[in-house]
């Protein structure tokens, strides 16, 4: 099982500045508290090329995707035919979402409400305990509506469905006060290279006592304590103190310049 899971959020308002996306930090605290972690995020326009380009390239990914928005039934709420385009599947009205459409709106399902029930070929549902419109999934790519309110209860779902909790992975900082990330290159390289099935980050910044870099390493408990170990050793070997972190530095106070 894969312990990681994409996200792509869908709405040119978010992108023109006129919402802000709430579904990026809601999904990753999710995740986390059943041992996953996001491999990536994508927000995407409501632009039919744009779209299908990108959730082809989502599909083709090892990574389960969650995709949020786009479910409506208006012009702009392309997420369904765009899914099955880049899915390669026909659009086809799907029986047990039409029945919940209509029995959640009677008369008023038709002529809108009903184009709802237009999935790709081969979808299953995913209940929506607030409206009854459904999400739907194709295999582990799965679809929610863009309303946190409603995608929340619908992705847990979702994660008790498919995606059992697992061993979540940890991670060390260390603090090197005084040193410069480009004079240690060649040793995060030489660490890196022994130590694969880490996660490994180097954030440099600048404070008013001077240049400092933070070490992050992550992965499963394990190999975290082993490759920390071998990590301090190598570089109390180059003379530098270390300073084992608590909590990070405030990405504020970060500074790429080296």
């Amino acid at each position: 099982m894969t312990a990681a899971l994409g996200i792509v959020v869908i709405g040119t308002e978010i992108l023109r500045g006129k919402r802000q996306d709430a579904h990026f930090a809601r999904t990753r605290r999710q995740l986390a508290t059943r041992g996953y972690e996001v491999a990536w995020c994508l927000i995407v326009p409501d632009t039919v090329d744009i779209l299908v380009g990108q959730l082809r390239w989502a599909m083709a990914r090892p990574e389960p995707l969650f995709s949020f928005g786009g479910l409506g039934a208006t012009p702009d709420d392309l997420t369904r035919a765009c899914a099955a385009a880049a899915a390669g599947l026909p659009l086809r009205r799907h029986p047990e979402a039409e029945q919940l459409i209509r029995t959640q709106f009677g008369a008023a399902a038709e002529p809108v409400r009903i184009r709802m029930a237009e999935l790709p070929e081969g979808a299953t549902l995913i209940p929506n305990p607030i409206n009854q419109i459904p999400g739907f999934s194709l295999g582990k790519q799965h679809f929610f509506p863009g309303f946190p309110q409603m995608a929340e209860p619908m992705s847990e779902w979702v994660l008790a469905q498919y995606y059992p909790p697992r061993a979540g992975n940890v991670e060390q900082r260390i603090l090197l006060p005084g040193a410069r990330e480009g004079e240690l290159v060649p040793l995060m390289e030489s660490f890196c290279a022994a130590h694969p099935q880490i996660a490994f980050s180097s954030l440099p910044s600048f404070r008013e006592n001077g240049a400092q870099i933070e070490f992050g390493v992550a992965g499963l408990p394990a190999d975290v304590e082993t490759a920390m170990a071998d990590l301090q050793q190598r570089l109390r070997a180059e003379g530098l103190t270390i300073v084992p972190l608590g909590d990070a530095i405030p990405n504020e106070e970060r500074s790429e310049t080296d």
